[in-house]
C-alpha cells in the first residue's frame, strides 16, 4: 500500500507540577488542569486549516516530573495505569477527530506494584492504545533496567522497545534525553521504525539538538519533538525554558521549528513516508548508513560491556532516587577495571556533577 503524505504537529504546552502542590487533592487539581489545557490545544490544533493526522505532546505534560518526592509518595499523588483515566480524554479526543496522539506520562502498572516508569504511548484513530514504551535510559527515575531480569522474562520481546505498523508508517517513542543514547534510536530502526516520536521537557543544550540531528540521520528517520512551553520542569524556581519543538526529516532537514517557549500549535509539517522509504533504498552512498553498516564486528564488544549494574532493584522496588548513588558507584569501578575512567588517587574525594534528566 503506497502511503500518501500526512501531517504532524507538536504541542508546545505549558505545564504545572504536581510535586508542587501543598497535597494530594491540589496535585489533582494541577493534572486535571494540565490534562485540560493538553486537550484544549489539540482540538485547537484539529480545527485549524492544517489538522493533523498526528500530535506529539511534551513530556511530562500531565503531571510534571517527581522532583523531590520519593517513589510511593509519587506513584500515590500523581502516577496511574496506561490505559488509564488520564489516557481516557485523549483516548476519546483521538477517536472523535479520527487522528494519531503521542505522549509521556508517568505510570504505575498494576503488574509491578511499588515501582513508576517514565511512559510514551502512541494512541490510533480509534482511541486504542497501541504502543507503550517504559524509558530504559533514565537519571532521576526508577528504569526497567532495575529489574531487567524479571522484566524481560514477563514482557514480549516487541513490546521492549516497541514499533508499531500502522497507515502512517511504521512509528517509535524515545522521550526526552533518551534522544542522546544511540542505542535506543538504532535498535528501534532494527525493528523497522521509520519515525522517532519524541516528547520532551528540557533546556536547551547543544548535546541535545545535535541528538535530535544525527537520530534522524544515522537511522534514515523523520523526528517530531514535542517540547515545554515556558518554564521546564526541573526548574522548580521557572528560570530555565523550553521552547525549541522541531520537526525533521530522514536526512536531517528542518521542516518546522520554534525557538521560543510561547505555547504554540505552529510547529506542523507533512511527512513522506514512501519517499523515506525509496531513499534508504536507493542511496547506495555513504550519506545511508544502513546498507552499509556493519553490526556483527560491534556485537562482541557490547556482549562483554559490563558497566551500570542490571537488576540493582531486582528484590525490592527502589524507594528513592538518592538509593541509584550505590550503583553509579558500581559502574565507575567498572569502567575503571575497563580503562574507560582513570582511578582517583588515594585520599581524593569523587567530585560529583547531577543533571538531573
Amino acid at each position: 500500500m503506497v502511503l500518501s503524505p500526512w501531517r504532524a504537529t507538536s504541542i508546545q504546552m505549558r505545564s504545572e507540577r504536581a510535586s508542587q502542590a501543598p497535597d494530594d487533592q491540589a496535585a489533582k487539581e494541577v493534572i486535571q488542569r494540565n490534562l485540560d489545557r493538553l486537550v484544549g490545544l489539540i482540538e485547537k490544533a484539529c480545527a485549524s486549516s492544517e489538522k493533523p493526522d498526528l500530535v506529539v505532546f511534551p513530556e511530562f505534560a500531565m503531571q510534571g516530573p517527581p522532583l523531590h518526592m520519593k517513589v510511593r509518595e509519587w506513584i500515590a499523588r500523581a502516577c496511574s495505569s496506561i490505559p488509564g483515566p488520564l489516557t481516557e480524554p485523549l483516548q476519546a479526543l483521538a477517536k472523535r477527530e479520527g487522528i494519531f496522539i503521542a505522549g509521556n506520562m508517568f505510570e504505575a502498572a498494576p503488574e509491578w506494584p511499588g515501582r513508576y516508569f517514565n511512559s510514551s504511548f502512541l494512541i490510533d484513530r480509534t482511541g486504542e492504545v497501541i504502543a507503550n514504551y517504559r524509558r530504559l535510559n533514565t537519571a532521576a527515575f526508577p528504569s526497567v533496567h532495575d529489574f531487567m531480569g524479571a522484566y524481560l522474562e514477563a514482557t514480549p520481546k516487541e513490546k521492549v522497545f516497541p514499533v508499531v505498523d500502522t497507515e502512517l508508517g511504521r512509528l517509535c517513542m524515545i522521550p526526552c534525553g533518551e534522544i542522546n543514547i544511540p542505542e535506543a534510536a538504532r535498535i528501534m530502526m532494527m525493528q523497522g521504525a521509520e519515525v522517532i516520536l519524541h516528547p520532551t521537557n528540557s533546556l536547551r543544550t547543544e548535546r541535545q539538538e545535535a541528538a535530535k540531528l544525527l537520530r534522524c540521520t544515522e537511522n534514515m528517520m523523520y523526528l517530531i519533538s514535542a517540547n515545554v512551553a515556558g518554564p521546564i520542569g526541573f526548574s522548580p524556581d521557572n528560570k530555565h525554558l523550553g521552547g525549541r519543538s522541531h520537526i525533521l526529516d530522514h536526512h536531517g532537514e528542518t521542516l518546522a521549528f520554534q525557538e521560543d517557549a510561547e505555547e504554540s500549535i505552529g510547529v506542523t509539517a507533512l511527512i513522506d513516508i514512501e519517499k523515506l522509504r525509496r531513499d534508504r533504498r536507493t542511496d547506495t552512498g555513504l550519506g545511508n548508513t544502513l546498507l552499509r553498516a556493519r553490526y556483527e564486528m560491534y556485537a562482541p564488544y557490547y556482549a562483554a560491556a559490563r558497566f551500570y549494574p542490571p537488576n540493582y532493584f531486582l528484590d525490592a522496588p527502589m524507594a528513592d532516587v538518592a538509593e541509584t548513588r550505590a550503583a553509579i558507584d558500581i559502574s565507575r569501578r567498572n569502567m575503571e577495571r575497563a580503562g574507560i575512567l582513570e582511578p582517583l588517587p588515594a585520599g581524593v574525594a569523587e567530585l560529583v556533577v547531577e543533571h538531573a534528566h
